[in-house]
Formats: structure tokens, C-alpha cells, sequence
């Protein structure tokens, strides 16, 4: 189990490496589209980690951090566009890509653990 500190700083380091991906892309119209809408949603991850782990109220961890998976998985499918559209060689990517699939599966698996303790203490109450 990955703790938040750690994970606040691997979705860092995935913006960052998404931010030096935008930087290197060819400077192409459709390059420069996609590369907006992936550096957006790509460094917003750990943004919306980290604003997630400051949430004032369960429901409101839940809200967030389902934003942040949205942002990741976001950001994957730019990536394959980049991939499919043949702007960027799969092998240049591959690495991104697999760290993009298992940040939104670790952020899938907290939000389910988040829904199932929420649950509980309905019941509780």
C-alpha cells in the first residue's frame, strides 16, 4: 500500500514527466492541440491529489480524488492519440502510459476503500 506523501509525489513527478513529453513534441497544429489538452489534464493530477487529501469531509475526499482519476485516465487517452496518430513512436510512451494505468488504479482502489468506510459509518449512524 502506497502512503499519501508518496503519492502526492509520484502524480508530481507524472505531471513533470508529462510536461517534459508537451515540451518535446513536434510543432505540429495537432500536436499543439493535443499537447494543451494532455499537459492540462496531465499535471492536474496531483493537483487534485493533493487538494483530495485536504478535503474537509468524506464525501468531499470522494469528489476529488474521483476528479484526479478522471484527470489520469484523461490523460491517457491524449497519449494514445499521440501514439495513433502516429506523432509519437508507442515505445517513446510506453513508460508514461503504464505509470498513468497504475496511478488511476491506485486512485480507483482508494476511492473504492473511501466509499466502503463511508457505507459503514452510514450504517453505524
Amino acid at each position: 500500500m502506497i502512503d499519501s506523501q508518496a503519492l502526492k509525489q509520484r502524480t508530481k513527478l507524472y505531471g513533470l514527466r508529462i510536461i517534459n513529453l508537451v515540451e518535446s513534441l513536434p510543432r505540429k497544429r495537432s500536436a499543439d492541440v493535443i499537447g494543451r489538452q494532455l499537459l492540462r489534464c496531465g499535471t492536474s493530477v496531483g493537483a487534485n491529489y493533493r487538494s483530495a487529501c485536504r478535503g474537509q469531509s468524506h464525501p468531499d475526499f470522494i469528489s476529488k480524488l474521483s476528479i484526479a482519476i478522471e484527470e489520469a485516465d484523461e490523460s491517457l487517452y491524449w497519449m494514445e492519440m499521440l501514439v495513433e496518430s502516429e506523432l509519437v513512436p508507442e515505445i517513446r510512451l510506453a513508460d508514461l502510459m503504464k505509470e498513468g494505468d497504475e496511478i488511476t488504479a491506485i486512485l480507483t482502489a482508494s476511492v473504492k476503500t473511501a466509499r466502503g468506510r463511508q457505507n459503514k459509518s452510514q450504517e453505524k449512524g
